[in-house]
């Protein structure tokens, strides 16, 4: 079994010559398609108000807006890692980056709901391409562990850094321009890296790669598309036949995908990277990490907007320290690892976490978003420490020529974590509101029916609800709105510092092994 943290390939000949600045340059022409896909995943939720009003889509219409991205985009990572591996990944990078850029364009300019919502998928399909390639290419690139380590943690604080940009973007172009302005960013953010990319980014791919076994896409679709749509039912319906029989369908695919994969010769994914315990256990921290940052942002938006009363960028602002925080924490980190063991560097992010959680399940909230956003600021050093480590052992236990393999099994991580943090905590943070709502009497009198059962749905539709009343009846249903939506906030607080802890435990004792870096 692999231990080491960095097992050093041998470079390419391709790349044998390169002097180092071809490398650094090689990094920042990645960074592009990194910053995109973080920006895209946090800007739409800005702009989503102004689409309802443009084009005046139905609440389905508005969930597959949302959903229809990333159920594409997590059904295709592995096939597209795998097929970067045989067709070279510096090519479907390229690939995906055109694609992704047209289809921006021509999403931005979607005259009906429906229009947008098959946009959105068909972006699904070509950023599926982008983020292994570029993470495999890192790994390719920088076959030295130290210079690797680095240029993961550079990778890291991009995509931290696109997920700061998101928000406060989002909401400048929205408040300036149009809602398709937040699709037109994917124009101007492709052309340096469609420029100058097939000059100075190498070729790579796996030398021996086999043919590509179409079974076993369909496989992995079926797997990833039914989990994912799920999961999302679950926590917007709750555990209803549709959404547990979803589940149960895709854990079923999972199993004949993972026993056709044993059987093949050239699998599609190749199963005994996950018999290697640190391969495994990174990815295990990758996933936990992205659930915890993501369930947090998730209610301390809410809370930000709906009960400080701020506006979008106001409070994409105020995330802000935190964000630069986590960017901070993965490039801190990187010269720590020649001093202290990875696994114990895993563990303490993810304790981290813990600790950040730990002051919203004890804390007091009354005092405005002080706590809250302090509290951010230590999960996101956290994140920062635990991901940008965990990304580094996942590429440096995988033999180079399964990188792409590899590296989507990381990006899958990274959306099923995201997902997860949402879908989980999202939904039990609403069962929570939903059960110690207690509104004042005689509201039926006073609000439309839709309204008032809109209040008792989120606490959004509280807050909207609340401003169709007398200022002396509004700040009571605003007040018992904050106390039942911060009692499920305590409970969700709860859960991620249980499991931050566990798998702060599980990272020191299944890691401990792994040695501390040349």
């Amino acid at each position: 079994m692999t231990t080491s943290i960095s097992p050093t390939p041998t470079r390419r000949d391709s790349t044998a010559a390169r002097p180092p600045w071809r490398d650094w340059l090689a990094l920042g022409l990645l960074m592009f398609p990194v910053l995109l896909v973080a920006v895209d995943n946090t800007a739409l939720t800005f702009a989503l108000p102004t689409i309802a009003r443009a084009l005046e889509p139905t609440g389905l219409h508005l969930l597959w807006i949302v959903d229809s991205y990333p159920l594409v985009l997590a059904g295709l990572l592995v096939s597209m890692g795998s097929l970067g591996d045989r067709i070279g990944r510096r090519r479907l990078l390229v690939i995906g980056s055109l694609g992704f850029a047209g289809l921006s364009a021509a999403t931005a300019f979607a005259p009906t709901p429906e229009w947008l919502i098959a946009g959105r998928a068909a972006l699904g399909f070509f950023g599926a391409m982008l983020m292994p390639s570029t993470l495999s290419l890192i790994r390719n690139i920088f076959p030295e562990p130290n210079r690797r380590r680095l240029a993961v943690a550079i990778w890291a604080a991009g995509f931290s850094g696109g997920a700061a940009l998101g928000p406060i973007l989002g909401g400048w172009l929205v408040e300036h321009f149009w809602w398709g302005a937040v699709f037109l960013v994917a124009v101007p953010l492709m052309l340096p890296l469609l420029a100058l990319g097939p000059a100075f980014i190498p070729e790579s791919k796996d030398p021996a790669p086999g043919r590509v076994d179409i079974p076993s896409v369909l496989l992995s679709m079926l797997v990833m598309v039914p989990v994912v749509y799920g999961i999302k039912s679950v926590a917007t319906e709750g555990p209803g036949t549709a959404g547990l029989g979803s589940i149960a369908f895709g854990v079923a695919m999972g199993i004949v995908f993972v026993r056709r994969q044993q059987r093949l010769e050239y699998p599609l994914l190749d199963m005994s990277l996950f018999r290697n315990r640190v391969f495994s256990m990174a990815i295990s921290a990758n996933i936990l990490a992205l659930f915890s940052f993501n369930g947090f942002i998730l209610f301390l938006a809410q809370h930000l907007q709906l009960l400080e009363g701020m506006t979008p960028s106001a409070a994409g602002i105020a995330m802000l320290p935190a964000l630069a925080a986590t960017v901070a924490a993965g490039l801190v980190v990187v010269p720590l690892v020649r001093k202290v063991r990875p696994g114990y560097v895993v563990a303490a992010g993810l304790s981290f976490s813990a600790v950040g959680y730990s002051m919203v399940a004890f804390g007091n909230h009354d005092g405005g978003p002080s706590l809250l956003l302090a509290a951010l600021l230590v999960l996101a050093l956290g994140v920062g420490t635990a991901e940008t480590i965990s990304n580094d052992l996942i590429l440096g236990s995988a033999p180079p020529a399964k990188s792409g393999a590899a590296a989507a099994i990381s990006e899958t991580g990274y959306e099923v974590g995201s997902l997860l943090g949402t879908a989980v905590l999202g939904s039990i943070l609403t069962a929570s509101y939903q059960q110690n709502l207690r509104l004042p009497a005689g509201l039926e009198a006073m609000l439309p029916g839709a309204s008032l059962h809109n209040a008792g749905e989120t606490l959004a539709g509280a807050v909207e609800a609340a401003g169709l009343l007398p200022e002396s009846v509004a700040g009571a249903v605003r007040d018992a709105a904050a106390a039942a939506f911060d009692s499920g906030v305590h409970i969700t607080a709860a859960i991620g510092l249980a499991l931050m802890a566990t798998a702060a435990v599980l990272a020191a004792v299944v890691l401990r092994k792994v040695p501390k870096a040349a």
